[in-house]
């Protein structure tokens, strides 16, 4: 009897098993250094550093825009007439108009000195070259009324072709000095002019 609770008291108390240690992880120490890209870098300088445009630059680009405008003026007679205050603002330049008309073909050796000469010569920048382009671009424009008042002889008098022929030419006349005043301003100030419609046709040609 004494040898069954012996029995019964070891199988109901067993011996204490080991303690298990616990798991302890390590990790390797790693050291994260976070360096600025290279590119971004490159990118925050260039933004940083701005290089104006030269002044030889500037004023070849302007006289480029002076080739239309003077080729323009043909169309400014009817407005002239009407108001002849508004010559006075073109008055300045009738000294070089003058010379510039003195020249036999002034018109075409222009046009293709500013074409071969610059446009066409990798030496100038493209800033230079575009606004080149422009200014031929836009005296191709300006040969295209007259075609057309060639072509549909508006005659003379006041009928409605006439009139419609003083009102188209005072209206290219007016577009020619906005994008004349506008292309001399912008080149002034060292920016490059984009004029509507014109801007696309010349830097397809650049």
């Amino acid at each position: 009897m004494a040898s069954l609770c012996l029995s019964l008291h070891q199988t109901l108390n067993p011996l204490a098993a080991p303690r298990a240690r616990p798991l302890a992880l390590s990790f390797p120490r790693s050291t994260v250094s976070i360096r600025p890209s290279p590119k971004r870098a490159a990118s925050v300088t260039t933004r940083a550093s701005y290089t104006p445009t030269p002044a030889t630059e500037r004023v070849i680009s302007i006289a480029s825009y002076a080739l239309p405008f003077f080729n323009s003026l043909q169309y400014g007679r009817f407005l002239f007439a009407q108001y002849p205050r508004l010559a006075l603002l073109v008055e300045p330049i009738f000294p070089i108009l003058n010379l510039y008309r003195s020249v036999p073909y002034a018109s075409f050796v222009a046009f293709f000195g500013l074409y071969l000469g610059v446009v066409r010569n990798t030496s100038f920048s493209r800033y230079v070259r575009f606004n080149a382009m422009q200014a031929v671009t836009l005296d191709v424009l300006l040969a295209v009324p007259v075609l057309l008042t060639r072509i549909l002889d508006p005659g003379q008098g006041g009928g409605f072709g006439m009139k419609a022929m003083m009102w188209g030419h005072t209206g290219v006349f007016v577009f020619s000095f906005m994008c004349f005043v506008y292309g001399v301003v912008s080149c002034i100030v060292g920016k490059t002019p984009y004029i509507p419609f014109v801007a696309d046709a010349a830097g397809r040609q650049l």
